[in-house]
């Protein structure tokens, strides 16, 4: 196995691929993870994180679609879910680079 931190910072940020082509948050990382997980180190626990964190996502997302007709709440929810999707894969490909251990808050855990 190899060391390759940039293949690492690519793939937390890989999920930002939604904001350029509208899709591929979860396919993209889900391929290199599961093409390079063997193959560098850390890349089985980060693909992992990232997996579960976008799986969790769709779910909330999926929440947040019947609490539009509850008062507008699902607006919020898919503002602060959109915001937290842009900013937690920036954070822990910042976090990967320096070497400190990733974290994706509000992730379930399916993959583990």
């Amino acid at each position: 196995m190899r060391e390759d931190k940039q293949l690492l910072i690519l793939t937390h940020l890989s999920q930002l691929a939604t904001l350029a082509l509208g899709f591929g948050s979860l396919i993209i990382p889900l391929v290199l993870w599961l093409m390079q997980k063997d193959k560098v180190v850390g890349m089985d626990a980060e693909g992992k994180k990232i997996i579960n964190f976008q799986i969790s996502l769709v779910i909330y997302f999926i929440i947040c679609i019947p609490l539009i007709l509850l008062l507008g709440l699902g607006f919020v929810g898919f503002l602060i879910l959109g915001v937290l999707s842009v900013i937690f894969p920036i954070l822990n490909a910042i976090k990967v680079s320096n070497g400190e251990p990733s974290t994706y808050p509000l992730s379930l855990h399916f993959i583990s």
